[in-house]
């Protein structure tokens, strides 16, 4: 394992220990605890953060927000009880296939 994948693997057991914590003594928790729209707004501002900092052009800033907006995507998945390593697994899916082609081939809802 890679460093980054074990940074990822870390962070994932990390925010599944906080699932069991204490919501005012970990902020994980804390989102777990207001669920899935909280957390799904927290994206939404790290999303915003992230769009602004890439048009401001502070490459350091970019990397913090892109960071947080990881983050708490890391949290979402953690939260509907999946991990990196299932998005990893669905872009090695797509690796070497045509965006286009990828998007066209999905069934609709």
């Amino acid at each position: 394992m890679n460093e980054l994948s074990s940074v990822l693997q870390r962070l994932s057991q990390t925010l599944e220990a906080r699932k069991g914590a204490d919501p005012g003594s970990s902020y994980v928790a804390g989102l777990y605890a207001r669920g899935t729209d909280a957390i799904l707004k927290k994206i939404g501002e790290e999303a915003t953060e992230t769009v602004l900092a890439a048009k401001g052009g502070d490459k350091l800033q970019l990397v913090r927000e892109t960071a947080d907006l990881w983050f708490h995507c890391l949290v979402m998945l953690a939260h509907a009880g999946l991990g990196p390593e299932d998005v990893l697994v669905e872009l090695q899916r797509r690796e070497g296939t045509s965006g286009i082609d990828e998007k066209a081939s999905r069934t609709s809802p």
